[in-house]
């Protein structure tokens, strides 16, 4: 359904998206996850058409809707596209049921048609009994669903989300993807989503692009990314908690022989596991945290500028300073050389 080939996005010296390609198939709900500036809102903002490619295209299904090698884009209001910001951006003196009829008249509906269109997405969303308040008269929660009702009345093929949970506190967001993933499939729509919060990615998509200084490291299902990462970035960055990545030159004697120099060891910390005195495989840290994880034990072990984590059943107490020793599995789930590209 989306077709991105060499997109680039130039401000000035600074490729804020630089060479970028993949495909999306229809109906999938993919997910653009990755850190501040990485270049994921700018992306959106094409797809949207609020921003002209400096390169290469963009299609929908068939159709080229922007070019940046020929310097043309076709409107927003072309493209057959639903867009939520993080800022709703509900129009204040319009009643709820007035914000989500807009487009539809916009589009030049006739007024029976508007009126059911309005009451069904607003039943979907269940926020039909707001349909005469105003959005200073609303929670966020719900001027969250009030902006997503507008986005899907005009009934789009595709949904663009740019970081629409942020503004909500951690309950409501959990509430509101299960929601969005709702609306997601009863609209049938391919959806793009841009997030900072991988755990949102995670639990989200069906595909994932990870970017990274304006680059996808990876594009892929979640269990993609996460069993078979292919940069340390992606690596270190997706799972919960993300891997952990060990220099091969300071791993134990009995863990490092044979191993590439200058490589990087990842170990999942669901397989690394902790002792209170030093065993074979095991690596000294001062113990920094612990917090519970669905019935387990996360813990934390910091060496220098190095932090490991462990995710076990039990763990002896530890107090913030102690040592605590860390247990290595015997081989490492993945290696990544200098370059932070995984070896074979």
């Amino acid at each position: 359904m989306i077709r991105i080939q060499n997109l680039v996005k130039t401000f000035g010296l600074h490729n804020a998206v630089d060479d970028i390609s993949f495909e999306v198939p229809q109906g999938a709900f993919l997910v653009l996850v990755g850190p501040s500036g990485c270049g994921k809102s700018t992306m959106l903002r094409m797809l949207a058409g609020l921003e002209q490619p400096s390169g290469g295209t963009v299609s929908f299904g068939d159709k080229v809707v922007s070019d940046g090698n020929k310097g043309w884009t076709i409107d927003p209001a072309q493209r057959d596209t639903g867009l939520v910001f993080q800022s709703y951006a509900l129009w204040p003196h319009m009643t709820v049921a007035g914000n989500v009829d807009w487009p539809l008249k916009v589009a030049g509906l006739a007024k029976p048609e508007r009126q059911a269109r309005v009451t069904e997405v607003l039943r979907m969303l269940g926020i039909e009994a707001l349909a005469t308040r105003y959005p200073n008269e609303i929670s966020g929660g719900q001027q969250q669903r009030v902006a997503i009702a507008r986005m899907i009345a005009p009934r789009p093929s595709i949904l663009l989300f740019d970081e629409p949970l942020s503004n909500l506190d951690a309950k409501l967001r959990v509430e509101m993807r299960t929601e969005l993933l709702r609306v997601h499939r009863a609209t049938g729509a391919t959806s793009v989503y841009v997030t900072h919060d991988q755990v949102e990615a995670m639990t989200m998509a069906t595909h994932v692009a990870v970017l990274n200084n304006g680059r996808v490291e990876q594009f892929g299902t979640p269990e993609e990314l996460v069993r078979s990462p292919s940069t340390a970035f992606v690596a270190t960055f997706v799972g919960t908690p993300p891997a952990n990545l060990v220099p091969v030159d300071l791993l134990p004697p009995e863990r490092g022989d044979g191993l590439p120099p200058n490589a990087l060891a990842m170990y999942r910390p669901e397989d690394v596991s902790v002792s209170a005195t030093p065993v074979p495989g095991s690596m000294a840290f001062d113990f920094a945290e612990a917090s519970p994880v669905a019935g387990r034990a996360m813990l934390t072990g910091i060496k220098g500028a190095l932090r490991l984590t462990a995710v076990v059943d039990a763990a002896p107490s530890f107090t913030v300073g102690d040592t605590v020793h860390m247990v290595l599995p015997e081989t490492p789930a993945a290696l990544f050389g200098a370059d932070g590209e995984v070896l074979p």
